[in-house]
């Protein structure tokens, strides 16, 4: 069996215009819809090697579409193809998928016609998994996932790779800073950035500066570990492109700040020596996110985590009105007064 193709590799084969050897089944998916929406052109693109969409292609489902019967589906994916030499029948919003419709779907991969390609995008909710395990065992899941840490910045790289133009080193990383969790942008970045100085062309930072826009939005780890390390600048920094490119609502910002130290709360005074028994007693199934609660607790100890649990509750009242001051405005003060009790705590 050929070995699965990645989002990054579909995207390369459509810059190169490669021809693609099709497989019975495909599920995209991904957390970004717009991420997933690319990997699935991209594939349609690469499953169609050049021929006629309009003959090829066949779709179902999507944003506005009414509920499709499945029975249609499965007559489209066992239907020979006229005229040309496959099928792609695209399914999008897969996971609005009923565990029935998706049973119908997995006894069609028991034995799938060779000249259709099924094409699951993902949306609208969960793909049963006996549907995923159905496609992985015939075809492939395409994950378009970022990831974090190590992984977010390989996924970068990979992608830069197969771009139509090559960043040199500053310029990668003011990429990625500027970027955040908005990784959606990427191509349609790199394609002006190609329309404008050529394609491989080298693009400097100097290059690059002119065309990035607004900065995307972060992650609230990104939040969190800043105001952790006690770093109030970076903290106000990530928490306004936060409220502005993340458009998060600030009673968002603050649920996620109670939910990060209400952990470190369970934690405080339980008796915990260990990250397996931290995510216990919080649930979590890692234990990434459980010793680095269990730590911060250490690190600022329970008269200053009583604090932070007191400016938390002053700040949902201001939030909600008991002050003139903007939502925005409030949760500026509350993370310098979090980010300053971990500086007395040191």
């Amino acid at each position: 069996m050929d070995p699965p193709m990645s989002a990054e590799a579909a995207t390369a084969a459509r810059t190169a215009g490669a021809p693609a050897a099709a497989r019975p089944a495909y599920l995209v998916k991904g957390s970004d819809p717009s991420l997933v929406a690319q990997a699935a052109h991209a594939l349609t693109e690469q499953l169609v090697a050049g021929g006629d969409p309009s003959m090829m292609i066949e779709e179902f489902g999507g944003p506005g579409v009414d509920q499709f019967d499945i029975g249609v589906v499965i007559d489209a994916c066992t239907t020979p193809p006229f005229l040309v030499d496959r099928r792609v029948v695209v399914v999008r919003e897969a996971g609005q998928l009923s565990v029935v419709d998706a049973k119908r779907l997995v006894a069609y991969l028991d034995d799938p016609l060779e000249s259709t390609a099924l094409v699951l995008v993902g949306g609208g909710g969960t793909v049963p998994q006996a549907l995923t395990k159905a496609v992985g065992a015939v075809g492939d899941v395409v994950d378009t996932s970022v990831g974090t840490g190590k992984a977010r910045s390989q996924w970068l790289a990979e992608h830069l790779k197969g771009g139509p133009v090559r960043l040199e080193g500053p310029a990668v990383a003011r990429l990625s800073e500027h970027l955040g969790e908005d990784m959606g942008r990427l191509v349609g970045l790199l394609d002006t950035l190609a329309s404008a100085y050529g394609r491989g062309s080298t693009i400097s930072l100097d290059d690059l500066e002119p065309f990035l826009g607004e900065a995307g939005a972060l992650a609230p780890w990104d939040l969190t570990d800043a105001v952790d390390a006690g770093d109030t600048a970076k903290a106000l920094t990530v928490l306004h492109r936060m409220v502005t490119a993340g458009e998060s609502h600030p009673l968002v910002v603050l649920s996620m700040l109670h939910r990060h130290y209400r952990r470190m709360l369970q934690l405080d005074g339980a008796g915990v020596t260990s990250p397996e028994q931290a995510a216990e007693i919080l649930g979590l199934r890692s234990t990434f996110p459980a010793k680095k609660a269990l730590t911060q607790a250490r690190r600022i100890g329970s008269a200053r985590l009583a604090r932070a649990i007191q400016l938390l509750a002053e700040a949902d009242l201001d939030v909600r009105g008991s002050t003139a001051l903007s939502g925005e405005l409030v949760l500026e003060v509350l993370v310098a007064r979090l980010s300053r009790l971990v500086r007395q705590g040191r």
